[in-house]
């Protein structure tokens, strides 16, 4: 089994839902990832998404845009990133899953990616722009290493297409909670509990809700209908905020941990 599953089943065994921060591998540089990457995994998040920057980075709004910026400007790369990925394997207890754009899969190579992330510890993988009828090639590589690649569903997928996304997923389901790219937002989208009904009806895989969550009142919300909460927006702007302060890794820790609080006390 997965680690990813074998959270899930453990979390669900409890009662509990999952907390999920996702960071730019790099931002503000490979240093500081690290050290944030731990001290998230000390707050006690059960899943840390390590974003891999890219320069065209089409689902993701302003923050996450700066934050690839100002990551691929320090140096980060894939290669860094499942390199950095393995560092952090061994004094990990949350699982890693790695979010990539397929071009850099694609020039890496496929077989070498999967290969390589093996290797590093990856418990999984999120390709936001890999379409379904697109993702064979990766899908077998992955499943053939215990990778989790793990798929996303939007508000406006049909219910057999939704049906069909959780079929191939592993590990969970990434729900798209809102049309757009990321960020934070005022309040959790409208569209958000009918397509949660719908994915409900299509698969028993846990269902985890990212784009839009900003706070630790709007990640209680959606704890209570979801398995899990994704928030990257909101923790990319805390580092925004605090590059150059000496609480940066702190700042950054604070929120997961008000966060991971919110969404276990559900």
């Amino acid at each position: 089994m997965n680690r990813i599953e074998a959270r899930f089943d453990d979390l669900r065994s409890r009662g509990k839902k999952a907390f999920m921060p996702y960071i730019a591998v790099g931002d503000p540089t490979l240093a500081a990832t690290e050290e944030i990457a731990l001290a998230l995994d000390g707050a006690g998040v059960d899943v840390i998404e390590l974003g891999i920057p890219f320069s065209d980075p089409i689902a993701d709004g302003p923050s996450i845009q700066r934050a690839s910026e100002r990551a691929l400007a320090a140096g980060a790369s894939l290669e860094k990133g499942l390199r950095l990925t393995e560092k952090l394997r061994p004094s990990m207890q949350s699982c890693a899953v790695v979010m990539c754009y397929y071009n850099p899969i694609y020039r890496y190579g496929v077989e070498s990616f999967c290969e390589a992330a093996a290797q590093a510890g990856v418990d999984g993988v999120i390709v936001p722009d890999l379409p379904l009828e697109e993702s064979g090639e990766l899908y077998e590589a992955s499943l053939s290493r215990g990778i989790a690649l793990i798929f996303l569903t939007a508000p406006t997928s049909s219910p057999e297409r939704a049906r069909r996304i959780a079929q191939r997923s592993r590990g969970f389901v990434y729900a798209v909670s809102l049309l757009g790219v990321t960020g934070a937002r005022d309040a959790v989208s409208a569209d958000l509990a009918p397509l949660m009904k719908t994915l409900r009806a299509a698969t028993d895989k846990p269902l985890c809700v990212g784009f839009g969550v900003g706070n630790a009142e709007q990640a209680r919300a959606v704890a209570q209908i979801a398995d899990g909460v994704i928030v990257g927006s909101a923790l990319v702007n805390v580092i925004e905020a605090h590059i150059g302060k000496p609480n940066l890794v702190e700042a950054a820790q604070a929120f997961a941990v008000e966060l991971t609080q919110a969404v276990k006390s559900v």
